[in-house]
């Protein structure tokens, strides 16, 4: 007991120290600066970007329609109908700006009505349920009316995040307490790890709120949805580990407190190594061209190093406090012959390390089987196809699209010098595509031209006009809009990719390089982490158009997917590669693998189905683009974790023989000391 007291008074303090920061951090911390702006998904450079900003500075900047789409289903709009519309246009008067008198325009075969109602930008959301319920008392029950426009899809994206972080967070921990629970088989043990990840995902939370001021950086729904995922998959990963480690040496040691000691110091590098991989490979994110995916990568970076530091610290010190009884029924005891040396997992490494050419072949062919689905991959989703349930704004967007000339509902705008407006109107009208030209609001400084396009949104067609219009225009006008900022956000997404992609695969190289000394086991696990990646990519792809007839990945999701996989998925690789150096200092690398895999294998195996299905909880969101990258990274992690880790790199290893750990050979560490052939 003397022995222990020390160690205790430290656990309690720890834990304290702990439960105080958090209750600092709740009340402390302020709120996140948010935002849903259009351009947020933009790089500050491009061409739209600079017209979004140009814009707010024109007479009635402030102002944006919500329109109200009007039809009869299967027919035209009859004189009664009409009738109904001219009514509408007086109650919805009252919701206007400046309360200006509203005029109905019907399409050109009178199937459909609409009334554009200006309203205040900065808060026109506020209001579209208001007026939604106007409409619903205003019209005949057998008309049908959608109010779309800039404030709808707002108000629609609002509520898709409303109680987002209550259903995620309640979904998440669910799904992680159902998983430690079936990996402990203890009624209370599960119960530590759940507690300290999840108050470590609130205080994560509030350092990304703190952050966002501080920085002056703003985040959405999607950034923190992602960094909480993040924070809880990562964080139960470290806990899975270290808990594993504190186990096996609780065999050996009669002090809970030594075993501790010993777990940490043989647990921490891995772990170290694991999260600084991840936050890095986020932290790359940086050089990003658009704002977005600069803010999630400073999130979800914040979000790893408070899951890393309540893993390493606050997780051992509330563990020490309860005991071997924590692991009822299955306690620990000191001498006891540990199971995972002849469990399963030693097993299939000893059957792997027997046929290593065959596993290797046999799990190879099943990546590339996988990763054919890839074939006809296409990428870019438009703001209608964003939305797994379809909300009311893009149904009448639709409506209005097929009434309507195509770009009629969204414009497109250029900005000239007020002198310069004529002249480019009349080159506009010549470029090809261009459907109609009106005149905007203007200013002493740019005067708006606002440019209908004959194409629909987001098609190729209306990318190529808008590539015509600036090749025409050259420096003498901005164009900007909807479809621009699409064309914008494609050429940033393809910049980012080209410029992270490699940076990502040099930082985790040099982290194995460091962590194993070793040039042929980091290049093969790095090999094996990108085609974990190219696998998953084939068999999301597949999913999305067989089972959720997806058109396309959005724009972020193939960046976003490899920075996940690669960073996240070389963390069993590292687990296990670590643990395999371990033993290769007293046996051959055959051996080595086998013991590496059956004292890591089903703690790993755990880590990656609690990672997968955590990351398949970003579906609880209806929107298209978590949902590919929760599938897509939960495909990713299940294969590496029961592919890739448990077949193919031990395989490989096995094949390459004792080269593996070229240039230096953890055996050299002790001066000829006989290599175990057992």
């Amino acid at each position: 007991m003397k022995q222990q007291a020390p160690g205790r008074r430290t656990s309690v303090v720890v834990t304290l120290l702990f439960v105080a920061l958090s209750a600092a951090m709740f009340a402390l911390a302020p709120q996140a600066q948010e935002s849903d702006a259009p351009t947020a998904g933009l790089p500050d450079s491009a061409d739209s970007t600079t017209v979004a900003r140009l814009q707010e500075t024109l007479p009635s900047s402030d102002v944006a329609p919500a329109i109200v789409v009007v039809s009869r289903p299967g027919a035209s709009l009859e004189a009664g109908d009409r009738a109904a519309v001219g009514d509408l246009a007086d109650v919805l008067g009252r919701f206007t700006v400046g309360g200006g008198e509203l005029k109905p325009v019907f399409s050109d075969d009178g199937d459909v009505a609409l009334l554009a109602v200006p309203l205040t930008a900065s808060k026109g959301s506020d209001r579209v349920a208001d007026i939604r319920a106007a409409v619903a008392d205003g019209l005949p029950q057998d008309l049908s009316a959608q109010v779309t426009g800039g404030p709808a899809f707002t108000a629609d994206l609002e509520d898709v995040f409303a109680g987002a972080d209550v259903r995620l967070l309640v979904s998440t921990a669910l799904v992680v307490a159902i998983l430690l629970l079936v990996t402990y088989r203890s009624p209370w043990l599960w119960l530590v790890p759940l507690v300290v990840v999840a108050v470590g995902d609130r205080v994560a939370a509030l350092a990304v709120a703190t952050a966002t001021q501080v920085f002056d950086y703003s985040v959405d729904g999607s950034t923190t949805g992602i960094t909480s995922v993040l924070v809880f998959g990562a964080g139960t990963n470290y806990a899975l580990l270290l808990i594993a480690r504190y186990r096996e040496e609780l065999r050996r040691h009669a002090d809970r407190f030594a075993a501790m000691r010993a777990a940490w110091r043989q647990a921490a590098p891995a772990i170290l190594a694991s999260s600084g991989t991840v936050t890095l490979a986020l932290l790359t994110l940086s050089f990003a061209d658009t704002p977005s995916n600069r803010a999630l990568g400073w999130s979800a970076a914040i979000g790893i190093v408070v899951a890393v530091l309540f893993g390493l610290v606050a997780l051992p010190a509330a563990m020490v406090l309860f005991g071997r009884g924590l692991f009822w029924p299955f306690v620990p005891r000191l001498g006891q012959d540990d199971p995972t040396r002849t469990g399963l997992w030693s097993r299939v490494g000893a059957s792997v390390v027997r046929r290593p050419a065959s596993f290797a072949a046999g799990s190879l062919a099943l990546l590339i089987l996988l990763g054919a689905g890839a074939a006809g991959l296409q990428v870019g989703l438009t703001q209608n196809e964003r939305f797994r349930e379809t909300p009311e704004s893009v149904i009448g967007q639709e409506a209005l699209a097929k009434a309507f000339p195509a770009g009629f509902a969204e414009p497109t705008v250029v900005l000239v010098e007020p002198a310069d407006a004529d002249a480019v109107s009349v080159r506009v009208k010549g470029v090809e595509g261009v459907s109609s030209i009106a005149a905007g609001p203007a200013s002493d400084d740019w005067a708006e031209l606002d440019v209908v396009l004959d194409s629909d949104r987001g098609s190729d067609r209306a990318a190529a006009t808008i590539d015509r219009l600036r090749a025409e225009l050259g420096d003498a006008a901005l164009v900007g809009g909807p479809d621009a900022q699409d064309l914008d956000a494609a050429a940033a997404a393809s910049h980012d990719r080209l410029l992270i992609i490699p940076a990502v695969l040099l930082i985790v190289l040099a982290i194995l390089l460091v962590l194993l000394r070793s040039i042929v086991a980091a290049a093969v696990l790095v090999l094996t982490v990108v085609a974990t990646y190219l696998t998953a990519m084939g068999a999301g792809w597949f999913v999305f158009t067989h089972w959720f007839d997806f058109p396309a990945l959005d724009l972020p999701v193939p960046l976003f997917a490899f920075i996940f996989l690669v960073a996240l998925g070389v963390d069993y690789n590292i687990f296990l590669a670590t643990r395999a150096r371990e033993e290769s200092a007293h046996q051959p690398i055959a051996g080595a693998m086998t013991t590496a895999l059956a004292v890591t294998g089903g703690v790993i195996t755990s880590a990656g189905v609690v990672l997968a299905a955590v990351f398949a909880v970003l579906g609880v969101l209806p929107l298209v683009t978590l949902t590919q990258i929760g599938v897509i990274v939960g495909i990713g992690v299940l294969l590496d974790t029961l592919v890739v880790r448990s077949v193919l790199v031990p395989a490989l290893a096995t094949l390459i023989g004792e080269r593996f750990w070229w240039p230096r050979h953890p055996g050299r560490a002790e001066e000829d000391a006989p290599v175990s052939r057992s």
